[in-house]
């Protein structure tokens, strides 16, 4: 009897070591944790170089970094201040707009360079004759304004060669740089390169073109946040920068992807000729690229700064280690 109690209760032991089927469950499994919804100001209309940002979306990284993005195409001043008054998270805008802002007291902080090259051109017709930018000396250029990065570009590359603004005349021609130019209204205009450039030979005219970025470093096109989101919510910067990087690096090194990727975005992409919206993306794509997508360069601020000061749009230094961050980047 003693043996039979024995061997029952080691029988029970060992059954007691044995895989244990799993349970069914009785609840259904957690849902998804939400998806936090970003409102990103873009600063111009839909257009063929926000690809990375459509390629992002595309191919869900900003849905696996648990974001859904609603892409506004309002003006890029909005954008400063919305994210300045820490309404939205996140905008693109130039680095100009950054230190401005800071200079009238807003908390934004550029944290990811989405251009590294300045994207500004000056540029005549070859038939003006104009053979070196020291001949733009005494001639009228035609700009949308006095404000912005044409503004900004043109005068930064004055400045580099050793003109200053009262050694040409600006006329003020909104954003009709193309249509100025084919009809001599103006012998000069200043343009963002992947637009007015590539639309006007397109249209068959020879140009004579200056890119800003051949005479100067300057902060260009990137990301903003504001000083409470880096403090707050470190996890969603990083979340947003990284996804949108991917983007940026999938665009580069498949830019005929991208294109097609771009018409689910762009109204029209479809019916647009090719050979020059492909032409705009390669153009942008030139000014992307960098051995660290995303770094912001010192330097690059600091003549921004003293662009910005030398054209009187403020008078004190900033801290420019409060104005950009590359503690974000890869």
């Amino acid at each position: 009897m003693k043996q039979i109690v024995l061997f029952v209760l080691l029988f029970s032991l060992l059954a007691g070591c044995l895989p244990q089927p799993t349970p069914e469950p009785t609840t259904e499994p957690s849902p998804t944790a939400p998806l936090t919804k970003i409102r990103l100001p873009m600063g111009y209309i839909p257009n063929v170089q926000y690809a990375p940002f459509y390629v992002a979306v595309e191919r869900g990284y900003y849905r696996e970094a648990g974001i859904e993005i609603e892409f506004d195409y309002s003006f890029e001043t909005d954008g400063v201040a919305l994210v300045g008054a820490g309404e939205l998270p996140f905008a693109i805008v130039s680095g100009e707009q950054v230190l401005l802002a800071r200079a009238q007291g807003l908390p934004i902080v550029y944290i990811m360079a989405w251009y590294q090259k300045f994207p500004i051109s000056v540029m005549a017709k070859s038939t003006s004759g104009f053979a070196n930018p020291l001949d733009l000396k005494g001639q009228q250029i035609g700009l949308p304004g006095l404000f912005g990065a044409n503004y900004v570009g043109l005068r930064a590359m004055l400045f580099s060669i050793g003109l200053q603004e009262s050694d040409v005349t600006l006329q003020a021609i909104g954003f009709n740089q193309v249509e100025a130019l084919a009809a001599d209204q103006v012998p000069v205009v200043v343009g963002y390169a992947a637009n007015e450039p590539v639309v006007l030979r397109s249209k068959g005219y020879d140009l004579t073109e200056w890119r800003v970025s051949d005479f100067v470093q300057l902060a260009s096109n990137g990301i903003i946040t504001n000083e409470q989101t880096i403090i707050e919510n470190p996890l969603l910067v990083k979340a947003f920068i990284d996804a949108t990087l991917q983007g940026l690096r999938d665009t580069i090194n498949d830019p005929d992807t991208a294109y097609e990727i771009s018409k689910n975005y762009v109204e029209n992409l479809d019916q647009a000729d090719p050979l020059v919206q492909k032409s705009v993306l390669g153009t942008s794509i030139e000014m992307w690229r960098a051995p660290r997508l995303g770094y912001s360069d010192p330097a690059a601020w600091q003549n921004m700064q003293d662009i910005l000061i030398s054209m009187g749009l403020y008078t004190e230094p900033l801290d420019l280690n409060s104005a950009f961050t590359n503690d974000f980047i890869p």
